[in-house]
C-alpha cells in the first residue's frame, strides 16, 4: 500500500466521521461503507488503494485488530447483570451456535463434498460468529424488548471468542486431511488451545490483580491504564503465539479473567482498546472489500453464492428457532432473532487466517474465498439495509403484544462493548 493509498484511506475515515450520523439514518453502516470503499478503490476498479492480503504488515494488523476486540468484548461482559437472565444467551450460545456450525457443515459438505468434511466444518465455524455492528437499529432501539436486544448483544460479544478454538481445530484438520505429513494434527490443535488457555488465564488474572493493586495505591493514571490495557491484550496474544498457542483464544480468555478479577473497575481504560480496535477494523473492512469483495464479481461461483444466502438465512435461523423451543416466543420474535445474526469482523479475520494457512501448505483457497466472501458480503449489505425498517416493524408489533408476553419480561439492560454499539449519537 503506497503513501497515497494510506492518505486516501484516512481521508475516507474523516469523511465517514463527519457524515456518520446522516448515513446511519439511511441504514448505511460503517462496515458497508468501508467494504464498498475497498471494492471500488481496488486494482479491479479505480486502483487507488492496493491491499494485497499476502503482505505481512496487513496480516499483522488484522490479527491485532481481532485480538484487541476479543479482549475488550470479553472484559466488558457484566457477570452480575448476566445472572438476571442467562437463559436466552445460554440457549443461543450452547444450543444455537453448535447447531449453526453443524447445519453449516452439512450444507457445505453436500455442496462441495470433494473438499472433505473438515473443510466443511471449517467454513461453517468461520461463518458462525455474529457482529452487532451490522444491525444497530435493532440492538439500540429502546422500543425493541430489552430481553431480546440483550440476548443478541451478549451472543455477538461472546460467540467470536467461542468460535476461535473451533476455527483453530478445524483449520488444522482441514489442512491435515490432504497433507499426510500432518498426521499429528489433532494433538497440535489441542496443544494450541491448551497453551492459549494457560497464557490467557495467567495474563488476565495477573493483569487484573496488578491493575487493582496499583489503583488502590493511586500509583496509576487514566492514560497509563489505557495504554496498559492495550499492552495486556497484545501481551496475551503475542505470548501465546510465541509459545505455539493460539493468540486469539489467549486474548479472549485474558479479557474474561481481567474483567472478572478487576470487577469492572477499569472499564474506562479498556474502552481505549475498543476504540483502537474499531479504528483498525475500518482498515480490515477495506482489506476485505479490496481483496475479497472485488474478486467475487470477477470469479463468480453460483454454488458459493447460494451457500452464502443459506448461511445468513436457514443455516442461522433454524438453529435459533430450535434453541428457543420452550420459551413460547412469537414467530416474529424468532424471525428477528434468527435474521439478525450478521457476519462481521471475526469472520473476515478468520477467512484471512485460513487463507494464509492454505497458502502455506499449497492448498487452493479460491473456494474458501468464494464461500466466506459471499456470505460476509451479502450480510454486510442485506443486514445493514434491513436493520432499520425491520426494527421499526418489529417494535410496532411487539408494542401491541400482551403485557405478559415472554419477550416483555423486565431484565436489566447490559451495556454493549463500543465495537458493538456505534449508535448514531456515538458516531
Amino acid at each position: 500500500m503506497t503513501y497515497s493509498g494510506i492518505a486516501i484511506f484516512f481521508v475516507v475515515v474523516v469523511l465517514y466521521a463527519i457524515f456518520a450520523n446522516r448515513l446511519a439514518r439511511f441504514s448505511i453502516t460503517m462496515p458497508m461503507v468501508f467494504v464498498l470503499v475497498g471494492v471500488f478503490t481496488s486494482a479491479r476498479f479505480l486502483n487507488l488503494i492496493s491491499l494485497p492480503i499476502q503482505a505481512k504488515d496487513i496480516e499483522l494488523l488484522t490479527e491485532i485488530t481481532l485480538a484487541l476486540l476479543l479482549f475488550a468484548d470479553a472484559t466488558t461482559l457484566s457477570y452480575l447483570k448476566l445472572q438476571q437472565d442467562t437463559r436466552l444467551p445460554g440457549r443461543l450460545l450452547l444450543i444455537g451456535m453448535p447447531l449453526t456450525i453443524l447445519f453449516g457443515a452439512v450444507v457445505a459438505f453436500i455442496f462441495f463434498h470433494e473438499q472433505g468434511i473438515w473443510f466443511a466444518f471449517l467454513i461453517a465455524a468461520i461463518l458462525t460468529p455474529t457482529d452487532a455492528a451490522l444491525g444497530l437499529p435493532i440492538f439500540n432501539n429502546p422500543k425493541v424488548p430489552v430481553r431480546i436486544r440483550r440476548a443478541l448483544n451478549v451472543e455477538s460479544g461472546i460467540n467470536d471468542g467461542i468460535a476461535t478454538p473451533f476455527v483453530t481445530v478445524f483449520l488444522i484438520l482441514a489442512v491435515a486431511e490432504s497433507t499426510p505429513s500432518l498426521a499429528e494434527a489433532p494433538v497440535l490443535a489441542l496443544k494450541q488451545v491448551g497453551i492459549a488457555l494457560g497464557v490467557g488465564t495467567l495474563v488476565g488474572f495477573g493483569g487484573g490483580r496488578l491493575f487493582n493493586w496499583a489503583a488502590d495505591r493511586r500509583w496509576s493514571s487514566s492514560t497509563g491504564e489505557q495504554v496498559g490495557s492495550v499492552a495486556l491484550a497484545l501481551a496475551a496474544f503475542e505470548a501465546s503465539t510465541a509459545l505455539g498457542g493460539n493468540g486469539f483464544i489467549a486474548a479472549f480468555i485474558g479479557g474474561l479473567f481481567f474483567g472478572y478479577f478487576s470487577r469492572g473497575r477499569h472499564h474506562a481504560s479498556v474502552e481505549f482498546s475498543e476504540t483502537l480496535g474499531v479504528l483498525l477494523s475500518l482498515f480490515v473492512w477495506t482489506v476485505f472489500g479490496s481483496s475479497l469483495g472485488a474478486e467475487l464479481l470477477f470469479s463468480f461461483n453460483p454454488k458459493a453464492l447460494l451457500y452464502g444466502l443459506l448461511s445468513i438465512t436457514l443455516i442461522r435461523m433454524l438453529p435459533v428457532a430450535i434453541s428457543m423451543i420452550g420459551e413460547h416466543f412469537r414467530w416474529d420474535t424468532l424471525g428477528i432473532m434468527g435474521w439478525f445474526g450478521p457476519r462481521g469482523l471475526a469472520s473476515v479475520v478468520f477467512t484471512l487466517l485460513a487463507f494464509e494457512t492454505f497458502q502455506e501448505f499449497g492448498h487452493d483457497y479460491s473456494l474458501l474465498f468464494q464461500m466466506a466472501g459471499w456470505t460476509i458480503f451479502l450480510s454486510v449489505i442485506l443486514h445493514s439495509l434491513t436493520a432499520l425498517p425491520l426494527a421499526n416493524w418489529y417494535s410496532r408489533r411487539v408494542q401491541a403484544a400482551a403485557p405478559d408476553s415472554p419477550e416483555l419480561v423486565d431484565v436489566g439492560e447490559i451495556k454493549a462493548p463500543r465495537s458493538r454499539r456505534i449508535t448514531s449519537s456515538d458516531q
